[in-house]
């Protein structure tokens, strides 16, 4: 058994809500076999991993999946509940899984979910999943492991997770967002987070904000400066001076008196400070250890307390207390020190609620200031020292003193923060009581503040070993969004087979009006406020993020492609309006998807991330569309359910227009919107741009689907008619039923790919051509299966008579050729007289097409890439038509526009109606 591929599901997708990792197993030599076909392997399992026990699986209760194993189950099922126990034994909390086939024997996909802040790039997943195949095959052999080498395996798991985890200051800062329902984002294994989406977007790093001043920091981090501008100020600070050289701290300490406390001047988290010294050789050597840049300060008396300031506002406290043991009588030191490091709340670094206590060279000198060693066996209830600081990150513990903070040390540490200039500071006091009023500022200062911190440490506010836990990351969310604010933007999701892109411009462009800065994605690439930033496929989650990520966009616009949700899930958790094209046969046999219900599926997800109060808008012309909402998981009862088409008499619409509702339809000729009884014209189709008077159906529902995610975001109707007249086809939805002349001859391109989007192509074409007038160069992508290429050819069959097939650049996974040939041989099949030609690329098919086209009639170009189309066309000396066909007659005009013909011929055309 091994992983074929591993990918991750960043975001809701088809499986779940939540983040999750997709792992693809090849069963190999176990491809076939059940669990119950191996003697003893349910139970040596069992005995490796008891909880096991517990798993609901199928059954929804505890033993489940152990009768499942007992009655006979895959081993790739088997490696799924292996791979969730051993992520909880590691204390990384997940429950969800699924094993599924893939269509290829022996071959599965097993989810598992991961946690919702885990680093998109972690590689526990993985690790993870390679960890369960080593158990189940080592099982499947025979063998149990003991408990040791499960132990060391879990521990290598376990260290694995906890570096690549956020530190405890960002955690709380990620709940306290989550749980306002703020978007969260976190960047790598790192622990920089962005907050809220758009122009609203905050960035946090630990405690640290983007509006955290760097003068503060840079002040903050000089120990030195900082207690020569609070001492201008008026702050009681401890008197002292900076050293570059020994004689030059030994002068201090000569000058100040002793005890003093000699200190890096850059230094962090207390590492090398060194307190109650008293001797110029004790100085000496402390400033060695700072590196050569120290401050010298007299030693202060009392506690040593923290003080948290965000905002201008204190909100938390705590004691710190210096790393000690406490002796029983028995216990040497060092073992002292073990038990204490075996409390679970100890960790390396910054990872957990401590730090585990190091026996190192600090800790014995402090030790045997106090006559003993890490040998000595202290009495019972003797308390021994192992740091003079008392900082969490070397093994102390803290108590909360939040509530008794006085209001002078109150005042004293907002005045502190705002001289440094932080926005979120940890400022460190000696003081005999902070509730306690502070005694006149005489000199000499006995106690006062001892250090401003930049971007301070949450752990001790956050899990105090005494007293009350501070949500400190809700107070730093609350400063950094205020109101309530939970930091999003309007966002539509748009989806669907076919007119996705079209609809995703429209949208954009109608709200762009309405004075919103648009962050949009397409198939063809990234827009910012009308600013192409990337051309790319750029429909997947990558892609919106950038957009959400943008500190410019007001409003976020996103094609959201059935690719990218399969393979990497949504970009964004929720949004504002969901809108749904249509549904029909396309990538079937790609990524699992065998039929349209599999593509419904995962169309769906999109339906099921629209906001419970948000705006669902579907093409009430569509079965498959329509069937969405009767999904559970989409909960349409808790949306705003918008419909829209082109038949005013379905039976959809009006029902739901009799309920009160809100749709969207082509009535008489017009783009109407209609709410219960009442019917507002907004457009006439003949001026919907890109309809060309009335010829293409489809773009008129493409707009009317525009339309209602425009006016869910509150885009006026006043101004609806205005602005869609502003928007330019060939501009701005380019390569999309786009209009060129060659002489006497129109060029119509479009990138119908799939028989439905094909067939509404040709319907346009015949509409202002005739059947018989249009000739076609056309390519299909090599990546649909044989049945829906034959589908296609079978349409362009029925739809032209003349065909200059030619393949794409790239064949995705065929031989040259292949396509072209299933194209002709359906085409021939279905019509026998069709005039089918082979070209070698889209500059031979297109300069064939226009050869056999006589004046007065058009050539469909199917194309791959729209670029070197677009330059291609140029080369042949097509310019655009400026939406006029060069027309011999028209064929005729949809019902909805009764007598129309006249006129929009008048219109096109610029003179009186032909034919």
């Amino acid at each position: 058994m091994k992983i074929e591929c591993l990918r991750r599901l960043r975001g809701p997708n088809v499986y779940l809500s939540r983040p999750a990792v997709v792992a693809r197993l090849c069963l190999e030599d176990l491809a076939g076999v059940e669990t119950s076909d191996v003697t003893g392997f349910t139970e040596r399992l069992l005995r490796a991993m008891p909880g096991l026990s517990e798993h609901h699986c199928a059954a929804g209760a505890p033993g489940g999946f152990v009768s499942r194993l007992r009655n006979g189950t895959y081993f790739g099922h088997v490696t799924e509940h292996v791979c969730i126990e051993l992520s909880q034994l590691i204390g990384r909390d997940v429950s969800f899984g699924r094993t599924v086939g893939t269509g290829q024997a022996g071959a599965y996909d097993v989810i598992t979910e991961c946690p919702v802040d885990e680093s998109p790039e972690s590689r526990v997943p993985g690790e993870l999943v390679r960890a369960a195949i080593g158990l189940v095959c080592e099982v499947h052999g025979g063998s149990v492991p003991s408990a040791r080498v499960l132990a060391e395996r879990l521990a290598g798991l376990a260290a694995l997770a906890e570096r690549e985890a956020t530190g405890p200051s960002t955690r709380s800062i990620i709940a306290a967002a989550r749980r306002r329902g703020i978007p969260v984002e976190r960047f790598d294994d790192l622990s920089l987070v962005r907050l809220g989406w758009g122009h609203r977007r905050r960035l946090a790093w630990a405690a640290m904000t983007d509006r955290t001043s760097a003068v503060g920091v840079d002040i903050a981090g000089d120990k030195h400066v900082t207690r020569r501008l609070l001492d201008s100020a008026g702050i009681p600070v401890p008197a002292g001076g900076a050293a570059a050289a020994a004689a030059e701290a030994v002068q201090l300490l000569r000058e100040l008196g002793a005890p003093v406390v000699v200190k890096p001047r850059h230094g962090r988290q207390g590492r090398d400070v060194a307190l109650h010294l008293a001797t110029p050789g004790e100085v000496s050597r402390a400033f060695a250890a700072t590196g050569g840049e120290a401050v010298v300060e007299r030693q202060l008396d009392g506690r040593d307390y923290r003080v948290l300031v965000v905002a201008g506002e204190v909100v938390a406290a705590a004691e710190r207390i210096a790393a000690h043991v406490v002796g029983d009588g028995r216990a040497t030191v060092a073992e002292l020190v073990e038990q204490a490091n075996a409390d679970p709340r100890r960790g390396l670094g910054h990872s957990r609620a401590l730090t585990r206590i190091v026996l190192d060279d600090a800790a014995e000198r402090v030790l045997r200031r106090q006559g003993h060693s890490p040998g000595a066996v202290l009495a019972d209830g003797e308390v021994v020292w192992l740091r003079d600081t008392a900082n969490l990150s070397t093994g102390g513990t803290s108590r909360d003193v939040t509530d008794q903070v006085h209001t002078d040390v109150t005042r004293l540490c907002q005045r502190v923060a705002a001289l440094v200039g932080l926005d979120i500071a940890g400022i460190d006091l000696r003081l005999p009581d902070i509730g306690a009023p502070l005694a006149p500022g005489d000199e000499p200062v006995t106690s006062g503040v001892i250090e401003v911190n930049a971007v301070p440490g949450l752990r001790m506010h956050l899990t105090p070993v005494h007293g009350r836990p501070r949500d400190v990351g809700d107070a730093i969310v609350r400063a950094m969004f205020p109101g309530g604010s939970d930091g999003r933007i309007p966002a539509v999701a748009v989806t669907g087979t076919n007119g996705k892109t079209t609809v995703t411009r429209l949208i954009a462009h109608l709200l762009s009006g309405s004075g919103m800065r648009a962050g949009m994605t397409t198939t063809d690439g990234v827009v910012i406020d009308g600013r192409t930033i990337q051309v790319a496929d750029a429909t997947g989650p990558r892609s919106a993020q950038m957009v959400l990520g943008d500190p410019h966009v007001e409003v976020a616009v996103l094609e959201t492609a059935r690719g990218g949700l399969l393979r990497r899930g949504l970009g964004y958790d929720w949004s504002d309006v969901g809108v749904i094209t249509n549904i029909t046969a396309d990538h079937l046999g790609q990524d699992g998807l065998e039929s349209i219900e599999d593509l419904a599926h995962v169309k769906a997800v999109v339906a099921e991330r629209v906001r419970d109060g948000g705006t669902l808008v579907l093409n009430a012309d569509d079965p498959w569309v329509r069937s969405l909402v009767d999904r559970p998981r989409v909960r349409a009862d808790r949306k705003r359910l918008v419909w829209f088409g082109l038949d005013g008499t379905n039976p959809v619409l009006s029902e739901h227009l009799a309920r009160g509702g809100a749709a969207y339809v082509l009535h008489d000729g017009w783009l109407v919107q209609a709410t219960g009884a009442r019917r507002t014209p907004l457009l006439r189709l003949a001026d919907v741009p890109g309809a060309y008077g009335g010829a293409a159906l489809h773009v008129a529902a493409n707009t009317l689907a525009a339309i209602a995610a425009a006016r869910a975001l509150g885009a006026r109707p006043e101004s609806l008619a205005d602005r869609l007249g502003e928007f330019d086809p060939s501009v701005e939805n380019p390569g999309r039923g786009t209009l060129f002349r060659i002489g006497d001859v129109s060029v119509f391109v479009d990138y119908a790919h799939n028989p439905a989007a094909l067939a509404a192509t040709l319907r346009t074409l015949h509409r202002l051509w005739g059947a018989e007038r249009c000739v076609a160069a056309v390519t299909l992508p090599g990546d649909r299966r044989d049945d829906l290429l034959a589908a296609s050819a079978q349409v362009l069959a029925d739809g032209v008579t003349r065909v200059v097939l030619y393949e794409d650049s790239d064949p995705r996974g065929r031989m040259s050729g292949e396509v072209s040939a299933l194209v002709e041989r359906e085409m021939r099949a279905r019509r026998r007289q069709s005039t089918v030609v082979r070209a070698d690329g889209y500059r031979d098919a297109v300069a064939g097409a226009v050869r056999l086209a006589a004046p007065g009639e058009v050539v469909l170009v199917i194309y791959e890439k729209w670029a070197p189309m677009r330059a291609w066309l140029a080369e042949l000396g097509a310019v655009p038509a400026g939406g006029a066909p060069v027309v011999a007659s028209f064929a005729g005009w949809p019902s909805t526009a009764p007598g129309a013909t006249r006129q929009v011929a008048r219109r096109l055309t610029g003179s009186p109606a032909r034919g």
